[in-house]
C-alpha cells in the first residue's frame, strides 16, 4: 500500500525518539521509569504517561495499534513538548537535525504506512528555512511542524521568508501549540491546574492562531500558503460569528478585510484537522469553514486518541489528505 491507495490518513499523530534523548543538552528530553514514568523538558516534567514501550516510540506497537483502529497510513510529527522554540538556538538547531534524521531513519523501512512531519527551530528563522528545505529535499518529509508562539508573532514580517519558502517547497504547514510554560513564558496561572494547559489553553492558542493569520495579512500575502491548525482551530467553529464580524467592525481592519465575503474566503483557506471530541463541535465547524480542507487526526496513543475503529468517520477526509501532503492519486 502507498498512501496514495491509503482508505484512512492520520495526520496529527506525534511521535517520541529515543535517539532524541538528551539531543538539547541540558534541556533534555530526559525521560526516566521509577515509581512511574517521567519526561523532562527542561524544568517541565511531565509525569504517569508511558512512551518508551508504547505505541509512542515502538514503531511495531504503532504499526499495529494502527491496523486494529483501521488507520492505514499516519504521518508523524513532534511531541509538542519538545519544540525547544524558546531555548539557545544552537541547542535547538542540533535537536531538531537529531530528531528530523532519527524520525527518516524510523519509518524508512515502512514507507508504505508512516510519513513525516519535519521539526523546526524558529527562533532562528534563517535555520529553520534551512532545515525544512533540507528535511523535504533530502528526507523526503510531507510537510513541517511548529508550535503557535516562539518569540514572534506570525503575522510579524520576519516570518515572510520563512512562509516564502514552504510555499516554494509545496508542502504543508502544521500548527499545534505546546504547553505554557515548558520553555517559554508562563500562561495564565490558573492552566497549570486540573490539566488546563491543554484542555483550554491549546483552544485558545489554536484559535488566537486563526485570528492572527487572517487579521494580521499572513494569507493575503502568501497565497499559495497551506497552514494546517490542529485541534479544529480550538474554538473557531463557536467564535466564528464574532471573529467575522470583527472583520468588519474593528478599527484596526482594513478595506481588504472588511470587503464583502473577505473573512469567510481567507478563512477557508485555511486546513483544520477534526479531533474535536464532538459531534455537535464537528457540526459547528464545518458550517463555519471548508470542508474540502478538513482532515483526519486522532492525538494516535495520546490520552483523547479515539479507542474505537475510525474507518467510518476518516475515510470522507482521506482526499482532502491526499490533497494537502501532495499526494493525490
Amino acid at each position: 500500500m502507498s498512501i496514495s491507495k491509503a482508505q484512512t490518513i492520520d495526520v496529527h499523530a506525534h511521535v517520541v525518539l529515543e535517539e532524541t534523548l538528551g539531543a538539547a543538552g541540558d534541556y533534555g528530553p530526559e525521560l526516566s521509569h521509577e515509581a512511574q514514568p517521567l519526561f523532562r523538558v527542561g524544568s517541565y516534567e511531565l509525569r504517569g504517561v508511558k512512551y518508551r514501550g508504547s505505541p509512542f516510540m515502538d514503531i511495531d506497537l504503532r504499526l499495529a495499534a494502527m491496523t486494529k483502529v483501521g488507520i492505514d497510513y499516519q504521518v508523524l510529527s513532534p511531541n509538542p513538548l519538545t519544540y525547544f522554540h524558546f531555548i539557545e538556538a544552537q541547542q535547538a538547531q542540533q535537536f531538531c537535525r537529531v530528531h528530523n534524521d532519527a524520525l527518516a531513519q524510523k519509518i524508512a523501512s515502512h514507507a508504505d504506512r508512516l510519513g513525516a512531519f519535519a521539526a523546526l527551530p524558529m527562533q532562528d528563522i534563517g535555520f529553520a528555512i534551512e532545515e525544512a528545505q533540507r528535511a523535504v529535499g533530502q528526507l523526503g518529509f510531507l510537510g513541517v511542524y511548529i508550535g503557535t508562539d516562539f518569540g514572534m508573532s506570525l503575522n510579524d514580517p520576519r516570518m515572510d521568508p520563512f512562509y516564502e519558502a514552504i510555499v516554494a517547497l509545496d508542502v504543508p504547514l502544521f500548527i499545534h501549540p505546546a504547553p505554557a510554560a515548558i520553555d517559554g513564558p508562563a500562561g495564565d496561572a490558573n492552566l497549570m491546574q486540573f490539566d488546563l494547559d491543554i484542555i483550554v489553553g491549546f483552544a485558545a492558542s489554536e484559535t488566537i492562531a486563526v485570528c492572527t493569520l487572517i487579521y494580521g495579512g499572513v494569507l493575503g500575502r502568501h497565497p499559495g500558503l497551506d497552514i494546517c491548525v490542529s485541534h479544529g482551530g480550538g474554538a473557531t467553529g463557536y467564535a466564528y460569528g464574532r471573529m467575522a464580524l470583527a472583520a468588519q467592525k474593528r478599527p484596526w481592519a482594513g478595506a481588504e478585510l472588511r470587503a464583502e465575503g473577505a473573512f469567510d474566503a481567507l478563512l477557508h483557506r485555511l486546513w483544520f484537522d477534526v479531533h474535536v471530541h464532538s459531534d455537535e463541535a464537528l457540526e459547528l465547524l464545518k458550517k463555519s469553514v471548508n470542508h474540502r480542507r478538513l482532515v483526519f487526526g486522532t492525538n494516535f496513543a495520546g490520552w483523547d486518541q479515539q479507542q474505537h475503529d475510525v474507518r467510518a468517520e476518516a475515510a470522507p477526509y482521506t482526499s482532502n489528505a491526499l490533497a494537502l501532503l501532495r499526494a493525490s492519486p
